[in-house]
Parts: C-alpha cells; sequence; structure tokens
C-alpha cells in the first residue's frame, strides 16, 4: 500500500479570540477551562485537557520566560509519556485543519507552542 505525505495544518490561538470557519477543528489544549469564556463562545470541538502539562509542571513554569527551555523539556517528556492523547491529536490533525487553543497570555511561550512544534516535525503518511 502506497502512502502520501501529509500537509499539516496546525494554528494556535487564544480561546478568547473570535473562532473563524477557516479554524478547521478547534481544540482546547488546556488543563483548566478558561475564565469568563462560555463553551457557545468558545466554539470548541474538542478539550484535550489531559494533553496539557500537569498540574505540577504548569505551577512551576509560571509563564517564567527564565524556565521556558526547562519547561518545553519537560513537557516534551510528559506526552511521550501520554501516548494516549497524543494519538488522539495525531489523529485530528492527520484528518485537516486544526486549531490549538489556549488561555495564556503569552502567543510565544505556551503548551500549544510546543504541541505545533512537536507535530510540524513529525511526517505523517496516510493510506492512499
Amino acid at each position: 500500500m502506497k502512502s502520501e505525505q501529509i500537509d499539516l495544518e496546525i494554528k494556535m490561538k487564544r480561546v478568547y479570540e473570535k473562532p473563524d470557519k477557516e479554524d478547521g477543528i478547534r481544540i482546547l489544549v488546556d488543563r483548566l477551562w478558561p475564565r469568563g469564556v462560555t463553551k457557545e463562545k468558545a466554539s470548541i470541538d474538542l478539550w484535550l485537557k489531559d494533553i496539557a502539562p500537569s498540574t505540577e509542571l504548569r505551577k512551576w513554569f509560571g509563564h517564567d520566560l527564565e524556565r521556558w527551555k526547562e519547561f518545553r523539556k519537560r513537557y516534551l517528556h510528559e506526552l511521550k509519556e501520554n501516548e494516549e492523547q497524543v494519538s488522539i491529536l495525531k489523529d485530528k490533525i492527520k484528518k485537516g485543519m486544526v486549531t490549538l487553543l489556549y488561555g495564556a497570555n503569552d502567543k510565544e511561550h505556551n503548551q500549544a507552542v510546543v504541541l505545533k512544534e512537536l507535530f510540524s516535525n513529525r511526517s505523517f503518511s496516510k493510506p492512499t
């Protein structure tokens, strides 16, 4: 069976930003539900709270930029131990456009960045 390379389509967006029809599948990757956001307003298709960093790691990081490199390293280690959730996200990504939603103010230093980087560095193929 031949396979073809999948062009990954992964976007990131703060959950507080307005949903867009170009978002594809909207997946919340935070462990905690974002404050002040209703389910209707968030327009979330899937909440993968268990793919988010552990509570301990999240609290340790505290969005301290000096801890970013170590946070990223520890989070990637957690993801290696979390095959089920990673597999769920992988399956969604293989199907088309995915937008990873997060609540953090920092658009460059959050778990969605790590997840996008992780999946952007992988090559997936699908049966043809």
